[in-house]
């Protein structure tokens, strides 16, 4: 079996993560300071800003270092303004930072980790400079949390850099949903101004799990960025009406399907073979 340590597996895609991935027959343990809810897989309290914790909590996994092939990185202050901004930015880099050395300094070469949808310009207060957006335009941060993923990013690229045997895939999820969440979308749709924030964008958590694992099992090297959303918006209205309405001047930079996510996973699709498999329309 083949072990992976993810952190962060307590938190939305951390649990679904988890499931996915021991359902697939892998050997999964949990690093995260906040205690489970439920026993998925083994799991060590740590705090990841400390160096030394990071690099215990992974060593703690049964046979040593050596076998571990894998680290899925979700651990983070996961919005801005639920800390301050000082304390969101130092968290999630610093976390960052500990995760990526200690693995390169233990040897292990197959990271997947969550940068975020935010590094594309959200929340769009400056129009996007197209749609769908994708990962072919520089990163846009808008905010201290939104800043921590992008340098993530340029921190993943140079990792890289350094070793080219190394694999980090950073995945810019959407605004990740649970089945229970789907109640609340019929609010959204009288008013869409509150959702534009993010392009009526969604992931749910278990296709968050399916782009992590596709992640890791990708045979490609070096450091590559994915937006994985789903592949519809929150809205009934069809996506090139929400457009016009919202954002008249953003050029469509394709013909859209009816509800067609405006978050493009184009690229996901083809490199990783990540296709969604869940709606909230069918909430199943």
């Amino acid at each position: 079996m083949t072990k992976i340590v993810v952190t962060g597996g307590s938190g939305k895609a951390g649990r679904a993560c988890i499931r996915d991935l021991r359902e697939h027959g892998y050997d999964v343990f949990n690093v995260d300071r906040v205690k489970p809810s439920e026993q998925l897989c083994p799991s060590i309290l740590a705090d990841l800003t400390d160096f030394g914790q990071t690099v215990d909590a992974i060593t703690t996994v049964e046979r040593g270092p050596h076998g571990v092939d894998g680290i899925v990185h979700l651990a983070a202050i996961p919005d801005s303004r639920i800390f301050t901004n000082a304390v969101t930015f130092a968290n999630n880099i610093t976390s960052t930072y500990n995760v990526f050395e200690s693995s390169a300094r233990l040897g292990i070469k197959n990271i997947v980790w969550a940068s975020s949808e935010t590094v594309l310009g959200l929340p769009f207060d400056s129009p996007p400079p197209y749609a769908p957006v994708d990962e072919e335009y520089q990163g846009r941060p808008e905010s201290a949390y939104s800043l921590s993923k992008l340098l993530g990013e340029e921190m993943a690229a140079q990792y890289c850099r350094w070793d080219p045997d190394l694999k980090i895939i950073g995945l810019r999820f959407s605004n990740i949903m649970e089945p229970q969440d789907y109640a609340g979308f019929n609010s959204f749709q009288s008013d869409p101004m509150s959702r534009k924030w993010n392009l009526w964008g969604y992931i749910d958590a278990r296709d968050a799990a399916q782009a992590v694992r596709k992640g890791i099992e990708a045979k490609f090297k070096g450091s590559h960025v994915f937006i994985i959303a789903n592949a519809d918006t929150v809205m009934l209205k069809r996506s090139e009406e929400l457009m016009r309405a919202v954002f008249p001047k953003v050029p469509i930079a394709k013909r859209l399907a009816a509800n067609e996510t405006l978050l493009s996973i184009d690229k996901a699709r083809k490199a990783l073979g990540y296709e969604p498999e869940y709606s909230w329309r069918t909430r199943s």
